[in-house]
Order: structure tokens, then C-alpha cells, then sequence
């Protein structure tokens, strides 16, 4: 059945290198949707990592405003995402005369276990770049019940992507597209929209989208104003990184109506009105989801049987690739 479109937006999860399963999805949502082609979508961040095929979601990816140009399309930073950029010198200016060896004394404790990247110009390195280009020691990862694969961010896969080995820096340098190094640059932190919906239900005066959540023991206007400015003098990013702490939505934010949306937590999460958590998959083999607002319909990349042959999906040829 097709959802009326009116003014509406898709929130797509977390999708970690799965082209496949975003192929999929991406022909559920334009089969499910009337005017398809005039929707907001929101992609919730942590395109790349675990799975095999992250040069292909980001060819995916950029493509689409050329594509849907009557879309608009946000494209949200996760915390794999900014280890990756930080990883590739994808991140956004620093401030004058910062250094980013200045974010490594907060996890120096964890370098030996995590087996941190080295090598020629590490010094210019953000701590979540050394930490997604290493080696972690341990192999089994116990809080997910799966091996690692390569670093603590599962990056390995990443590098397959590019036809390079882990932790080859210059390697990976080489072969990616500056066309993806330039989309790593340009997400976002935070979007902000108004959607007032006008069922009781479902209403809500303001959507605030962000990889994992707000800290709901903080002030939020500085969280925001930090994500605005995609501040990347902080060790640890903690609105695109955190757990317990940004999993509700802030009082104060509750009390004014606002909706905050997010992936990253590996949950599928719609119990309440204003917090909706969207990553089912969390990058494991699960179904990617995306929810459709205001009427919250969730869509799968495991819907419909016939988008089954799309696993092969051509991407048109981007400029420069």
C-alpha cells in the first residue's frame, strides 16, 4: 500500500557497508511511497565499517541528489564515520593552530590493547582515526558476541572495499575517490526541521536528527551549538558516540515537543513519542530499517521478494570516480 507523502520524511538506520541491503530498501521506499521523489530523507550516519561494500554505499550515496534532485537529501555524520574521515584527513577545519595529537591522552590508556595505526604523519591524526586505522589485540568482541574485524571500529572490511589492506593508510589514500573523501568532509553533525503534524498522536513542534542522541544531564543548547560547528577538538564526540547517556530525549526538549531520531544503538526503537532510535541491523546480519514520519510506517530491505534482484544494482558513473 502506498503511504500519501504529503510532507514527509524518511529516516534511513545505520547501514555499515551494506550496498546490497540499502539497494533494497532505497526500492521498498520509492514502491511504498506516493511522490517519492519530493520526500526529505535523513541518513542517520555509520555508512561504512563491517560490512564489505563501503565504496559502493558511498557511490550510492552521493549520487542521489543528481538523481532525485527534487529530494532533499541530509547525509548525518556517525562515529564510525568521523573515525573513518579523521583516519583519511576527511574531517572538517580545526581551528587555528589546534593539534589533533591533543586528543589522544583521554584513550592512551586503551593504545596497547586497541593496537593504534602508526606511521608517517599519525601526529597529524585524530585519536578516533588511530583507533579505526589499528589492530585491536583482543579477537573476540564479548558485548556483541562477533569477532573483530581488524580495529575496535571493524574497519577491515572498510579497506577491502578499496581493494587495500588494513591500515594502509597510503594505500587507501590512493584509492578512494576524492569524491568520497570530500562526502566524509561535508556531513553534518546535527539537522534540525520543524514538522508540526497536527495529530495528537504523532505531533511534534521540532525534529532534531543526530547519529546517537543528546545527553539528557546537559545542557542542550551547547550540545547543539557544538554540532553546528562540527567541533572536532573533543576526544570523543559523545551526541554520535554515546550509549546510556543519549539514549532519552532530554526534559527540557520533551517539554517543548521536540522529536530527537537517531541510529547507532543497534535497536529498532519507536515506543515513544518523542524518541525514535533506528538501527536495527547495528551492521550484523539483520535488516536495515527506515521509518516514515509523521505516520512512523517502518520499511525493510527485506519487504518485497522482487527487490531480491536488485543486489546487483547499477550506480550511474559519478564525475571524477
Amino acid at each position: 500500500m502506498a503511504a500519501n507523502s504529503g510532507k514527509l520524511t524518511i529516516c534511513v538506520g545505520d547501514i555499515h557497508g551494506h550496498a546490497d541491503r540499502l539497494y533494497k530498501l532505497w526500492h521498498n521506499l520509492e514502491v511504498t511511497i506516493e511522490d517519492f521523489h519530493k520526500c526529505t530523507v535523513i541518513f542517520l550516519g555509520d555508512y561504512c565499517d563491517r560490512g564489505l561494500q563501503t565504496a559502493q554505499v558511498l557511490d550510492f550515496l552521493i549520487s542521489l541528489p543528481r538523481r532525485y534532485p527534487q529530494q532533499k537529501h541530509v547525509f548525518l555524520c556517525g562515529n564510525h564515520d568521523l573515525a573513518f574521515a579523521a583516519f583519511v584527513g576527511a574531517l572538517p577545519d580545526a581551528p587555528d593552530g589546534f593539534q589533533f595529537k591533543s586528543t589522544w591522552a583521554e584513550f592512551e590508556r586503551s593504545q596497547e590493547k586497541e593496537g593504534w595505526w602508526s606511521g608517517d604523519g599519525e601526529e597529524d591524526v585524530h585519536v578516533q582515526g588511530r583507533r579505526w586505522g589499528g589492530r585491536i589485540k583482543i579477537a573476540f568482541n564479548a558485548v556483541k558476541g562477533v569477532f573483530y574485524q581488524g580495529s575496535i571500529y571493524d574497519a577491515e572490511p572498510t579497506f577491502t572495499s578499496y581493494g587495500v589492506a588494513h591500515g594502509d593508510r597510503a594505500g587507501l589514500l590512493a584509492a578512494m575517490p576524492e569524491s568520497h573523501r570530500e562526502f566524509l568532509r561535508n556531513l553534518v553533525w546535527v539537522h534540525e526541521q520543524g514538522d508540526d503534524t497536527g495529530d495528537p498522536k504523532t505531533s511534534y513542534t521540532k525534529l532534531i536528527a543526530v547519529h546517537a542522541g543528546l545527553e539528557s544531564s546537559k545542557p542542550v543548547e551547547p550540545q547543539l551549538q557544538s554540532l553546528r560547528n562540527r567541533d572536532v577538538t573533543a576526544p570523543r564526540v559523545e551526541p554520535l558516540a554515546g550509549r546510556k547517556n543519549v539514549w532519552n530525549t532530554p526534559p527540557e526538549l520533551a517539554e517543548k515537543g521536540v522529536l530527537v531520531v537517531s541510529g547507532h544503538h543497534a535497536h529498532l526503537y519507536t515506543d515513544e513519542k518523542l524518541r525514535l532510535i533506528i538501527d536495527e541491523s547495528g551492521g550484523l546480519d539483520l535488516p536495515i530499517a527506515a521509518i516514515i514520519l509523521p505516520s512512523r510506517v517502518i520499511v525493510r530491505d527485506t519487504d518485497n521478494e522482487e527487490s531480491e534482484a536488485l543486489l546487483e544494482m547499477p550506480v550511474p558513473a559519478i564525475a571524477g570516480h
